[in-house]
């Protein structure tokens, strides 16, 4: 992952990130010459529609409001020059001919980005970028595509491009894929680059359509419990997932051959060829078409402002990655159980590959400090471990900040 660690600043307010994006255009000055743009980038969240992306469904993400600032400027070299502020690292590289990895890691997530924009005959001479943030690492909160995002951003803001919304988000996807080497889906880059403010984003992860529907509800914040634990098996397992999938659809494809992916597949067509598959097969199948119906089904509620089933969905969408999709793990599990408890909680799952990372969860304001009192000390007692706790709120997509407005409140 990019270095885009919390560096401190674990909640949010305007004083914060006020001061953090000062930080990030003074480092610039203190090393480079210029004056940069400052491209603000955010993480996001999933809110429902998990496992659903490489199946060609649907998901519904919101950007929000945790942040990767990338402060760049023409370096009028062949060379970039890198500083991750964060991590206090720094890189440099020609990038005038054929990039290779950098030996380091998060330098590749901007290498992946120049290397995209070049096979699709998008040429530059060396940029200089400073970049930090508070969008923590490991949390499964995409700091990775937040990082992708604002550099791609960024890169034709300076040089005047203009990209579609949706090629911005197979550039940025390609990077992670091609050069960094993760086989991640479009769905976090797309939302990264796209969101809305007090919007979620119902994105077809096979035709690349989009719509908003309205999450404007300033009485409620979304909730992140981070396990604290790493998910050392996301990434063995996701390929395990994805190739049963696969298998699911090769079977059905005997069947009916114009079946492409799951998502050419109905609930009643999968049972009526249970009995064609292993039985893990089928659960895994029989997982992501519920979930893709859990997705529309979700968007409905918000459209009818119907927050209390949107919510039970959430619980649901946690049963079938616990039960039939098995990407669970105990912590995530009684973080979710503990929530039925606690007053003001409207719906909670896990989010993201899976085996640690962080639960998502919806709860009224009027509730939010007794919720994260409660679910410390229930986490702490049944686990022994510790919990850290991210408030957020929907926001709107990447796009440049005022540097001018910054230095003048500074």
């Amino acid at each position: 992952m990019p270095s885009s660690g919390s560096n401190g600043f674990p909640g949010f307010n305007d004083s914060i990130m006020q001061t953090l994006k000062h930080h990030i255009i003074t480092e610039f000055h203190r090393r480079f010459e210029g004056d940069p743009i400052l491209v603000q980038s955010p993480g996001r969240v999933n809110l429902i529609g998990e496992h659903t992306d490489y199946n060609d469904g649907f998901v519904l993400p919101a950007a929000i409001d945790k942040y990767i600032f990338l402060a760049m400027a023409p370096s009028g070299t062949d060379n970039s020059r890198f500083y991750a502020a964060d991590q206090q690292d720094y890189y440099e590289t020609d990038t005038s001919g054929k990039l290779s990895k950098s030996g380091k890691g998060w330098p590749d997530y901007l290498l992946g980005v120049i290397d995209q924009l070049r096979r699709r005959g998008y040429e530059s001479r060396g940029i200089n970028c400073v970049f930090g943030g508070n969008v923590p690492i490991g949390a499964g909160l995409s700091s990775s595509a937040a990082l992708e995002g604002g550099m791609l951003f960024g890169l034709t803001r300076l040089l005047g491009w203009e990209i579609p919304p949706v090629e911005m988000a197979r550039i940025a996807q390609q990077a992670e894929n091609a050069f960094v080497g993760v086989q991640c889906g479009i769905m976090d880059q797309f939302i990264s680059l796209n969101g809305r403010k007090n919007h979620a984003m119902k994105l077809d992860c096979r035709s690349l359509e989009y719509e908003f529907y309205p999450l404007n509800r300033p009485d409620l914040h979304i909730v992140l419990c981070d396990t604290q634990i790493r998910r050392e098996l996301a990434s063995s397992e996701y390929n395990v997932r994805r190739s049963q999938c696969e298998e699911g659809v090769r079977i059905l494809q005997k069947i009916h051959p114009g079946i492409q992916s799951l998502r050419d597949v109905t609930l009643p067509f999968l049972k009526k060829h249970e009995a064609l598959m292993e039985p893990l097969v089928y659960k895994r199948c029989n997982y992501v078409l519920e979930e893709n119906e859990r997705v529309l089904n979700a968007c409905k509620d918000l459209d009818n402002n119907d927050i209390v089933s949107f919510g039970q969905r959430m619980y649901q969408s946690h049963a079938g990655l616990r039960d039939k999709y098995e990407v669970s793990c105990p912590e995530l599990d009684i973080l979710v159980d503990s929530t039925r408890n606690i007053e003001g909680v409207i719906g909670a799952r896990m989010m993201g590959g899976g085996f640690g990372g962080c639960t998502i969860n919806l709860v009224e304001d009027v509730h939010l400090e007794t919720f994260k009192k409660k679910i410390t000390m229930m986490y702490q007692e049944k686990t022994r471990k510790h919990l850290q706790i991210y408030q957020t709120k929907i926001s709107d997509g990447t796009h440049l900040m005022d540097v001018s407005e910054i230095k003048t409140k500074e």
